[in-house]
């Protein structure tokens, strides 16, 4: 579609990311419509500023998002890329509550 979009290229990449943390930069850069190349800055970009973090696994890279960082503008750094990934579908993880005997 062509136009503006409500979500940044970085906010897409940081998305799928989240929702599937073994995806490759190609895979990525197919989906969001962008470059190879400009998915890897925009995942050195996330990396470089500790949103997220990543591990060799044989071939391929593994992906974790840290969902309590704040959001980058000043007048959103109450809220964290948990919040905004909420917003557009993702679900948190209920804590698992230890039993006292």
């Amino acid at each position: 579609m062509p136009g503006w979009k409500f979500l940044t290229n970085h906010a897409l990449v940081l998305c799928l990311i989240k929702q599937k943390p073994r995806i490759t930069a190609r895979e990525i850069a197919l989906t969001i419509g962008i470059t190879e190349k400009a998915t890897r800055n925009i995942i050195n970009d996330l990396e470089a500023d500790e949103y997220i973090t990543k591990k060799r696994e044989g071939r391929r890279v593994r992906y974790w998002v840290d969902v309590d960082m704040p959001l980058r503008h000043e007048i959103q750094h109450d809220k964290a890329i948990g919040d905004l990934l909420e917003v557009i579908g993702w679900r948190r993880r209920k804590k698992k509550v230890k039993e006292s005997v």
